[in-house]
Order: structure tokens, then sequence, then C-alpha cells
């Protein structure tokens, strides 16, 4: 068997192929090496038969396209891949033989919706769906992605046989690929102990894509194969959990409020701190509602919106979702951005419902 890992950089591509014909496959190949794939193939004397992407991606534009129109070779995707270019669509359970190879296909949605997973051999190639160690997975706020999804993917994968070698689309922090095992005890993805946690815990960490993913999706739906069809920034971590925060956002600390600290201020005679909500717009009028007198601006939002809220840098804005997390995400955000007296409302909705149930007994 012939295999390569090609890219340098935090996107994966792999050659796998037989080195009897000489006959080879690329995995998640990425537009901006396309020339350097061509040199490969002609170097080794190598004959591109199949181009496969794990998923439609959204931080890189696929030299899918532009490899098919070069070589003639097939370009295989999971059935529901909204690409028009794609000449061979896959379905869960298929079995591919390519190039004397053997490979399974696993449908595994949650970070996207056409996502999947390929086995040959002892080799788990798993896109986006599972990442090494404590990278954990690719995020699940794209379009198309989903935690409950995801979820259903992993469990699927957990039930493999622990000797395989899993090998992800991307890898922020140069992890050797490793066995399913060793990602059964190491990678948080796999600790939950059930769904509605798991989901809970994404949904609690949800920023959604940068407005340039949004634009790499587009030009890989429309089968681009120029590297200038969108605008990408260089070596972004953008498909991990909230990979598009400003550098070090995340190390930012801040102070939080209880509800009954804040419930007391808001009692007072005065200046009343400003109460920002960053939770969807459906959450609003959900289970726990909202307080009176919120300015409401979604996490995803926030950072292209931050100058709505000039006009409070130097006011107490305390930060509010469900139950805090993405709160927490919020008020880091303002800090950054030269808010000075930001805080997160402790236990978020939850806690602030819980003080008022109390309140009424």
């Amino acid at each position: 068997m012939i295999f390569k890992q090609l890219s340098p950089h935090y996107c994966r591509t792999y050659l796998i192929g037989n080195d009897a014909d000489n006959t080879v496959i690329l995995i998640d190949p990425v537009i901006d090496h396309f020339s350097d794939y061509l040199a490969l193939l002609k170097e080794n004397g190598y004959t591109l038969t199949h181009v496969i992407d794990t998923h439609t991606q959204a931080d890189h534009i696929s030299a899918g396209t532009a490899l098919t129109d070069a070589t003639d070779c097939a370009y295989i995707m999971h059935e529901t891949a909204p690409s028009k270019c794609v000449s061979t669509r896959v379905k869960d359970g298929d079995t591919l033989e390519l190039n004397g190879l053997t490979f399974k296909v696993m449908y595994t949605p949650g970070h996207a919706g056409d996502a999947i997973c390929l086995i040959t051999g002892d080799k788990l190639f798993t896109g986006d769906t599972l990442f090494l160690d404590e990278g954990g997975a690719g995020r699940d706020d794209l379009p198309g992605g989903s935690p409950s999804d995801h979820w259903d993917s992993l469990q699927k994968l957990y039930a493999l046989p622990g000797d395989l070698i899993v090998y992800p689309a991307h890898d922020y922090n140069n992890r050797e690929p490793s066995s399913l095992e060793h990602q059964r005890e190491t990678n948080p993805h796999f600790k939950f102990k059930n769904k509605p946690a798991f989901v809970t815990y994404l949904d609690e960490l949800r920023l959604g894509p940068a407005d340039w993913m949004r634009d790499v999706i587009k030009a890989n739906y429309a089968c681009a194969s120029d590297p200038n069809a969108a605008w990408i920034p260089i070596d972004a971590p953008a498909c991990q959990i909230q990979g598009t925060l400003d550098q070090n956002v995340n190390e930012i600390e801040v102070d939080t409020i209880s509800a009954e600290n804040l419930k007391e201020l808001l009692s007072l005679d005065g200046e009343k701190p400003i109460l920002l909500d960053v939770r969807e717009d459906y959450e609003l009028t959900a289970q726990f509602g909202s307080l009176d007198g919120t300015i409401h601006i979604p996490i995803g939002s926030l950072t292209p919106r931050l100058s709505e809220l000039e006009a409070y840098k130097d006011k107490t804005v305390v930060v509010i979702c469900r139950s805090g997390h993405r709160a927490t995400t919020g008020a880091q955000i303002l800090k950054k951005a030269g808010f000075r007296n930001t805080m997160v409302l402790d236990g978020g909705m939850i806690s602030w419902r819980y003080l008022e149930s109390k309140t009424d007994v």
C-alpha cells in the first residue's frame, strides 16, 4: 500500500493507493496545493483515479473539482452533498472497491450534514467527525451541523475495533494519529454519559460560523476551482469548537455576579447595569424567557455588532445566557474590545428562574 499525509498545514490530505500499479486516491485535497498534487503524481508516476471529500469543507476550497478536470478522476462524496460536480455518490454501509483496496463508508453527520468516515485496512479516516485527543471534533454550529446527529455518529465510531488508527481531516496542534482505543480514553467528545449532556454542552458553546466560512461553503457548493473564490485566513483553527474566536479570547478572566446580587442591583435607585442577552432569538420566549430591558445580540453576531454597544464601554454590563457558558465568551469578547466593567450572570437564566421559584414559595 502507498500511504502519505501530504499537507504541511492544519488541513490533512491523505494519499492512499496500490503500489502494484501506482494507482492512487486523494482524500480531502485542498485547492492551495493543487499544483503540488500534480507535481507529486508526475514525479512518482502515480495515476489519480479518485478524489474523496469526507464532507463539504468550510475552511478551505476543495481541490476535488480541479483535480477531476485535470486528471479525469472520479469525485466521491456522500449522496446528500450539495456539490453538482460529484460523480459518485455513496451512502451509509456502502463498500467501495478502489484500486484493489476496500473502503467501508459510514455516514457520520454532525459537523456537516454530508459527512462520511472511511475504513480501509487498519485506517479510519474520520474527516471532522473526530479529531485527535483533546482536539475533540469539528464544530457543529456550521450550516448543516447538528450536535444531536454528531452524538449518534460518535457512538458508531466508538463501537468500531479499537486498533483502528484515526486519521482526521484537521489537526491544529501537530498531534500524531493514534488508535481509536486511545481516543476512547483521551478524547473529550467520548466522555459524555448521554446525548442530552453532549448536546447541551455544544449548544452552550455555539458561536455560529464566521462570514468567510459561509463564503467558503458556498464556493464548494458551486464547484469552485479558483483558490481566490473566497477569502480565507491563513491557518486559522476554524473548524474546531470556537475556532473563529479572536486569538486568546478564551484566556481572558471575567467576573461573575450571582442572581441574588443582580436582583439587588436592579432594585436599587439610580443607574442600572446594562443587561446583554447573547442567546438565540427563539430562546428568549422558550422555557426560561428573558429579563425586561435586555439588549439582545446572539453570541455569533456579537463581534461584528460591537459598535452597537459602544455607548456602554464605561458602564457595568452583565452578560446573560442559559447557563453561563456563552455569556462567559461574550464577556471575554467585550473585555478584549475595551469594555471596562463586564460581568457574567452566574448560572444564567437557569439560576435566575431558580431564584424566582424560591422567592415565590
